[in-house]
Order: structure tokens, then sequence, then C-alpha cells
């Protein structure tokens, strides 16, 4: 077994990063209501949060059930370590920040995090606490505890009563599913439980992406109250009855020219001379589209029959125009004055249809995307012979044998 311990260990390590966002997340959640703060991922401490009345930093441990938080703890020094590192290089300000350990360990009865819990929790007693401190780092002889120790024994008596002042522990804390669960109930909250799961999914790639934003660009881009509450209000809205939510990777697809080559919504733009940068435009909106829906589909946010009723509405749409188109030609048009005609219904479709699947749902692929996907299926077209030119191409050609 012990070859595999590595592979223990980074799972710990990798639920930790995992514990760590949610967590953050969470508390994202909690603060809704309020702009007044800021939230950031390894900035002061694991997370930061700033407000108008300080900032608070929080260290995460993340531990298997059974364990706990003893005086000796390895994870109750380490934690000291860098708080008071920052404290002794003047990193830190202990008249403006309060320190929480969190950790799903417990903590055991007449130990150093029983006594440093909530203020209001009735058994708080911050003297034995620091007492009970001093005495571990006169009598542990732990080679993990050597760098915390030194690091603690850098602050003076009276620095060392204030940090103490300043910690707050919290244990038993809910470990990495119970804070997802958390989380899945404010999403029920905000958009029932039916839609509950992509609603969750969505937020919380939208809190990853932005997490990676802010660990790249430090600590100035930390994520505000106002963002959060903007971007929670928006995809809220996304998953009311009038709307459905547009996903970032989607609407970032960009196209593959080659992959859709001689698929006839693609010969129907050949037909009409559409030049190629239209063509790569008509492309990504196709792609975006399909795969939307196919999403849409799969999470289950569309309702029964809404795809086609939307489909039947964009056809005849479509079929007053290209009949008018037809009628103005006449049987004697040039093919000139045909590909002119053409282009303006083609026109018309990407820039002037007004058909939205749902009244808010305003995003101009989903529309555009979806008249290729009907022209793909021959049931719009834009030049006025599309279908007998298209079939042509497609039909076989027979041969006669001699």
């Amino acid at each position: 077994m012990a070859d595999r311990e590595p592979d223990f260990e980074a799972s710990a390590s990798a639920l930790g990063y995992v514990y760590q966002l949610r967590k953050a997340l969470q508390l994202c959640v909690s603060r809704l209501g309020s702009l007044d703060w800021s939230l950031a991922i390894e900035a002061g401490d694991d997370i930061e949060e700033v407000t108008d009345e300080g900032r608070t930093y929080y260290q995460l441990k993340h531990r298997a059930p059974g364990i706990r938080l003893t005086n000796a703890s390895v994870d109750l020094w380490k934690t000291l370590r860098i708080w008071a590192h920052g404290i002794a290089h003047g990193q830190l300000d202990l008249d403006e920040t309060d320190l929480v350990l969190l950790t799903t360990a417990a903590l055991p009865e007449g130990s150093v995090g029983s006594w440093l819990q909530a203020r209001d929790s009735g058994c708080r007693d911050e003297v034995r606490a620091l007492a009970a401190l001093e005495a571990t780092r006169k009598t542990s002889k732990s080679d993990a505890l050597v760098k915390p120790f030194k690091a603690f024994d850098l602050l003076t008596d009276q620095q060392r009563a204030r940090m103490v002042s300043r910690i707050q522990v919290i244990g038993n804390a809910p470990d990495v599913d119970a804070v997802e669960g958390q989380l899945r109930q404010s999403a029920v909250t905000a958009v029932g439980r039916e839609h509950a799961t992509s609603f969750l999914v969505r937020l919380e790639g939208w809190f990853f992406r932005r997490t990676i934003q802010q660990l790249r660009a430090g600590d100035l881009d930390a994520i505000s109250g106002l963002d959060f509450d903007e971007v929670f209000s928006d995809l809220r809205n996304q998953f009311g009855r009038a709307n459905l939510p547009i996903d970032e990777d989607i609407a970032g697809l960009e196209p593959n020219l080659t992959k859709y080559a001689g698929q006839p919504f693609i010969r129907q733009l050949e037909l009409i001379e559409l030049g190629s940068s239209r063509v790569s435009r008509a492309v990504r909106d196709y792609m975006r589209a399909v795969t939307q829906r196919s999403r849409w589909l799969g999470e289950n946010l569309l309702l029964p029959g809404e795809l086609s009723r939307y489909e039947r509405r964009l056809i005849e749409e479509w079929e007053e125009l290209f009949d008018d188109m037809v009628d103005g030609l006449g049987a004697q048009a040039a093919e000139v004055e045909k590909v002119a005609a053409a282009r303006r219904i083609y026109k018309w479709a990407m820039t002037e249809a007004q058909r939205r699947i749902r009244p808010e749902c305003d995003e101009p692929f989903v529309s555009k995307g979806s008249f290729h996907m009907l022209a793909d299926d021959y049931r719009v077209g834009w030049h006025v012979d599309f279908g007998a030119r298209l079939m042509a191409v497609l039909e076989p050609v027979e041969t006669t044998s001699v």
C-alpha cells in the first residue's frame, strides 16, 4: 500500500482545492443582497473577504471523517505559522483583520480549537487557548512543527495575545459534499428544483473561470459583491419562463469550414454566391445553434414541442417573403435577378427576422443558426430555385449500358 500514498495525497490535495472553491462560492451566495464586499482566492489567505468593516482571512482544512484538531495538530500550527509570519513582517494588520480556521475536523473538549469558537458559543476562553498553545510549543518534539514554532517565536507576548483574540475556529464544518448540497439548495430557491442542477453547473463554471482570472491578475481583480450580484441575477433570469440560458463556451465556438463543406445549408449559400467571410459566419451560427439546442434538450430545459413550434413560426414568416419573391421575379427572370432577390431574403433572415424561441432569449445565433438548420433540411431556402437545383446536385446520374 505504501506505493499508493502519493496518489492518496494528490487526491486529498485536489479535493482540498475543490473545497476551497466551493466554500468561496458558498460565501458569495450567502452575501447576496449586500454589495459592499469583495472576495479573492489565494490573496491574503485561502480566502480573503473584504468589507467596509475590515477583512477576514479564511484558512480551510478538509479532512477525512474522524479527524480531530488537537493542540499539536499540524493543521492548527501550519495555520498559525502563516498568520504569525504575516504579523511579524507587517503584512497582516490585526486591527482590521479577523482570522478564521474552518475545518471539517472535530474540536475536542478542552482543546485550543474549542476555546476559540465563536464569541456567542458560550465556551470561548482566549487566555486558556493561548496558554495551551505556549505549553504545546514548549513540550512538543514534532519535526513537522519546527517551522511553525519558529514563526510563533517571532511574535511578542502582546502580539500572540492579540492574534489569539482575532482567531475563530469553526470545527465540524460541512465537507465538500455538504457545501455542494448547500449550493444546490440555494439553486433550488433561485430557479426551482427542476432546473437547479443546470443553474448550479453554470454558476460554478462562471465562478471557477472568474477565479482563474483573479489568480492570474492578483487581488486587484477580486470578485466584488456587485459583480456577483449581477451574474447571479442574470443567470437566474435566464432560467425564467420567458428565457433560456446561453452558455459562454457555446457562444465562443468558432467555425470549422472543412467539417461542414458540402452540407446542404452551405450549398444553399453557394447558390446565392455568398462571400467566404459570410459563409464562415453562417457555419459559426449553425454550430452554435446546434450545440446549444442539444444542451437544452439534454438538460430538459425546453418544453414539449417548443422547438417544433419555433421552427414552424420561422418557416411561416420565411414563406411569406419567399412567395412574394417568387411572384415578383416571374418565370423569365435572369439569374442575376434571382441571386439579388435571394440575397435580400437571406439578409432579412440574418438581420431582420424577429422570431425568438422565447421572448427574452435574444441571442442572435439562435435564430440565425435555426434558419441554417432549416436550410440544411431543405425546409427553407434563399434562391428561388433552391429545391430543384439542390436535388439535381444530390441525385445520382443514371447511366445506360450499351
